[in-house]
This record gives C-alpha cells, sequence and structure tokens, in this order.
C-alpha cells in the first residue's frame, strides 16, 4: 500500500476533517482535523499497516494563525513507507487527544509536546513535564523563547534552590562575523571566572603562558 491509497481510504472512511495529501521529496503529509485524529491513527494502524509511530513533535509557527502544529510521523513495516500526519492547533486551544491508546510510545513524545511547547494531550495518561521542573512557566522550544533563557525560581527540592537566571551571550558560540575567532576560543564556558573571560575578550591576541 502507498502512503497516497492509504490517505484516499482514511478519507473515505472517516469523511470531512481529513485533507488532501501533499508530497514533498517523496514523502507524504496529511492534515487531520484534532477531532479525527485519534481514530485516523487507529484507522492507518489496523486497516493500512502504518503500525509504527516513529516520531509526534510540536511545531510553532511563530507569527501564522494557528499558530501550533502536531506532526505525527508514522511507519509501515510491510508497505516500507512514511506517513505524515498534521494537527493545526491555535494558541488560545492548545488541547488534542492522546494517541497512547493507539502506540504506547506516544506517552514519551506527548509528554515532551506538552513540555516545550504547552500543547496538551487529552486523555494521556500520565502528561507531565519530561525535561523541566512542574511549576516552570515557560516553554523553551517555542519561537518567542529566548536564546539566553527567562528568569525562573528553582524548585525547592533542588540542591541549590534559588533562580535561574538569563545566561550572558557575550563572546558566545552563536555570535559571529567576518575575521572572529574561531567558536572554540569564543565559547564563554571555557574561562574559569567572568574576569578572564572578560580579559581574554578585551585582548583577543594575547597569548598565553605556558
Amino acid at each position: 500500500m502507498t502512503p497516497q491509497a492509504a490517505a484516499q481510504q482514511l478519507k473515505e472512511d472517516l469523511g470531512e476533517g481529513v485533507g488532501e495529501p501533499t508530497e514533498f521529496r517523496g514523502e507524504y503529509s496529511l492534515v487531520v482535523s484534532r477531532d479525527k485524529i485519534a481514530a485516523a491513527c487507529r484507522f492507518l494502524k489496523y486497516s493500512c499497516g502504518f503500525d509504527m509511530l516513529t516520531d509526534l513533535s510540536g511545531v510553532d509557527n511563530y507569527g501564522e494563525e494557528p499558530r501550533f502544529e502536531v506532526d505525527y510521523l508514522l511507519y509501515s513495516l510491510t508497505h516500507r513507507c512514511h506517513l505524515r500526519l498534521k494537527v493545526y492547533l491555535s494558541e488560545e486551544d492548545l488541547l488534542v487527544d492522546t494517541v497512547t491508546g493507539v502506540w504506547r510510545t506516544a506517552d514519551w513524545h506527548e509528554r515532551e509536546a506538552y513540555d516545550m511547547f504547552g500543547i496538551r494531550f487529552a486523555g494521556h495518561p500520565n502528561l507531565k513535564r519530561i525535561l523541566m521542573w512542574e511549576g516552570y512557566p515557560h516553554h523553551p522550544l517555542r519561537k518567542d523563547f529566548p536564546l539566553a533563557g527567562l528568569p525562573a525560581d528553582l524548585p525547592s527540592s533542588a540542591d541549590s534552590a534559588g533562580r535561574v537566571e538569563t545566561a550572558s551571550m557575550l563572546g558566545g558560540p552563536f555570535f559571529s562575523g567576518p575575521g572572529q575567532r574561531g567558536t572554540v576560543s569564543r565559547e564563554p564556558r571555557q574561562y574559569d571566572t567572568p574576569s578572564e573571560q572578560t580579559e581574554k575578550l578585551a585582548h583577543p591576541n594575547k597569548e598565553e603562558a605556558v
């Protein structure tokens, strides 16, 4: 079965709420309304042979509406082909049904999308943060999250409870220009102290004593 044939069968089974497949570099994507995503996944797994969920990820289309999407990358071991499903979500209503009842591995993927983007999955058995701590007020993979980070209170259980502060980008590896020093020498973490970092930035060509 080809991805096009699977998409057509899905459209015939679910009717409205399933878009037309689009192709890019040999891979096919299909937009599904959020109220039909769980049914679509069950149909594709049990009727079309897409037995593996290889990835589920959030996407932030900052500046567009709807801003967010959830992508489901399915793979058929039998037919050896991929099919990508997309669900679009507005920033004001970041909720979609879980697909953990179809693929157990979705548990971890959905938790990551919840943690990094703030997307919630209705019916998830254990929807809690997977990388950041509970109570952290931000979502680091949103495109409006600054590179230097945002201040936040650490959990009381942390060994050195206090606050997370923004990280200085001075001399960091993400800032470069013609004639500047290489990435390794600009990496601020190689310096032992802030004063040493300032000195090396002020005199980049000064040789170190051996």
